[in-house]
């Protein structure tokens, strides 16, 4: 009896610490194979239940060159229980076609350390695509010209700072991108350092914070270049900071004039004479004020309630055709762009003969290439007490408005349930399926614990300390009498 209890205890302390720690692991995902020549290649990794606050660099890959990185989220509600799962995936542009080996790599990320497996990727040929540079072409003409010194020239640069937002203009609750850029010719490569950098960009990123609005930033740990175009002229772009900013009130969202130190290299008149080919100095770089205006929303009953964002629905039934007294799940979609993480589960208003539970809400956002978009799910669990075809637009609906045509619009349910059989009077146990956790019922042990098994726990540790001194004692006597 001892033994079975001590083994049950055991038992306990097992599931306690080990399983936790196995759920809280990360993984690194791989991305598909064939891919075009224009398409990335992606490496993600995923937390489940906790934001992923620091990991190793992503490796480099041979015959791939490391593009731009965003992060997304999911969250998912099932029976009152939140999961949350966080990911951040890298871009790899592959430079020729043909078969490449990826060798297994490991990676730490929250403190843990992850493996993946080899992969053979095959790279088919590419579909060439032009890029555009939207807002930042008035901005070249802004460089400045220093004063050029006896031994060193002060060599004009190409480079700028600016913030660029997508919008003017947004109605209350209307999403607006803000990206803070550092454009640099890439002739201009050696005569420009980032100096002091984490100070400045903190400073920074406080600056551009706003007190009105909901943020939705855009994660990213390493500052890598982008090559783009600017005016016909190759330019790297550094990112320093985006977000998509949804404002909760009218008040308009002013950005300051913004600066950035960086160290400009004087290049020596005449290299063969000096030990030095480039002198250090500084300069800095300036982004002027920014406002975005913010109008309220049209009249309407709901006006401030109401989310705003470009939307559509999905919807589906477990079962068009369902017997009295069976439930059934309903799901009820909203899928596009905008702020989804304010928007709440819609109200129904069913049937005295319906019955509608609380929904499981599941919400997956994908932050990329300066949007938020996603979807959010509410599965719905309906019981039918009386037979009858009932039209779900009668119960569920969603009201929104729609910025692009600034007009409200309401997502409502098209699907109709068919409910058979005859009415039974006489149940008295809802059928209602609950999930995988009520099925194992039948099946697990029903024994009774002890709530005082931490003392027991306590005592019998106790015992068998108690035991080995005893045990020592009579050993070290024994000794010192031989």
């Amino acid at each position: 009896m001892f033994f079975m209890r001590l083994l049950s205890i055991l038992t306990f302390l097992f599931v306690l610490f080990v399983v936790p720690a196995l759920a809280q692991q990360a993984i690194i995902g791989l991305g598909k194979s064939p891919l075009p020549i224009n398409q990335y290649f992606t490496v993600s990794i995923s937390a489940q239940d906790q934001p992923i606050k620091d990991y190793t660099p992503f490796p480099e890959i041979e015959g791939f060159k490391k593009s731009s990185k965003f992060s997304s989220t999911k969250t998912i509600i099932t029976g009152g229980e939140t999961t949350i799962i966080y990911t951040i995936t890298q871009n790899y542009a592959a430079l020729d076609e043909g078969e490449y080996e990826i060798e297994p790599f490991s990676m730490k990320v929250n403190g843990q350390t992850v493996q993946t497996k080899r992969m053979v990727l095959k790279i088919t040929p590419m579909v060439v695509s032009d890029f555009a540079v939207e807002d930042d072409e008035q901005a070249v003409e802004e460089a400045e010209e220093d004063i050029t010194e006896p031994e060193f020239i002060n060599k004009d640069d190409n480079a700028f700072l600016t913030l660029y937002l997508d919008k003017e203009e947004v109605y209350v609750g209307e999403g607006v991108n803000v990206a803070l850029y550092f454009y640099l010719a890439e002739e201009d490569q050696r005569l420009l350092e980032f100096y002091n950098f984490e100070e400045q960009i903190t400073t920074l990123l406080r600056q551009l914070k706003q007190p009105n609005v909901w943020e939705e930033a855009f994660d990213f740990t390493e500052v890598t270049p982008e090559h783009i175009t600017v005016q016909g002229h190759p330019y790297l772009r550094f990112k320093l900071y985006e977000a998509v900013l949804y404002p909760i009130n009218s008040n308009p969202i002013k950005f300051p004039a913004l600066s950035l130190q960086m160290i400009k290299y004087k290049v020596a008149k005449n290299p063969s004479l000096l030990t030095e080919d480039r002198q250090e100095g500084y300069k800095t770089y300036f982004a002027r004020e920014r406002e975005v205006l913010v109008k309220e929303l049209p009249p309407h009953p709901l006006r401030n309630m109401v989310p705003v964002g470009n939307y559509r629905l999905r919807e589906s039934l477990s079962s068009r055709k369902v017997p009295v007294n069976k439930s059934f799940n309903y799901l009820f979609q909203i899928e596009g762009e905008g702020n989804l993480a304010a928007i709440v589960s819609p109200t129904p208003t069913p049937p005295a003969a319906l019955e509608l539970y609380p929904p499981d809400i599941r919400q997956d956002i994908t932050k990329r290439a300066g949007r938020v978009t996603g979807a959010k799910t509410f599965t719905y669990h309906v019981l039918a007490r009386e037979p009858g075809n009932y039209n779900l637009s009668d119960v569920v609906e969603w009201i929104y408005f729609n910025p692009t045509t600034a007009t409200y619009d309401t997502l409502q349910a098209k699907l109709t349930a068919s409910v058979v059989g005859q009415r039974d009077n006489n149940a008295m146990i809802l059928s209602r399926d609950l999930g995988p956790f009520y099925k194992i019922i039948d099946n697990e042990d029903a024994t009774l614990q002890s709530l005082h098994q931490v003392n027991d726990i306590k005592r019998y540790t106790n015992i068998i300390l108690v035991v080995l001194l005893a045990i020592s004692s009579f050993v070290f006597i024994r000794s010192k009498k031989q």
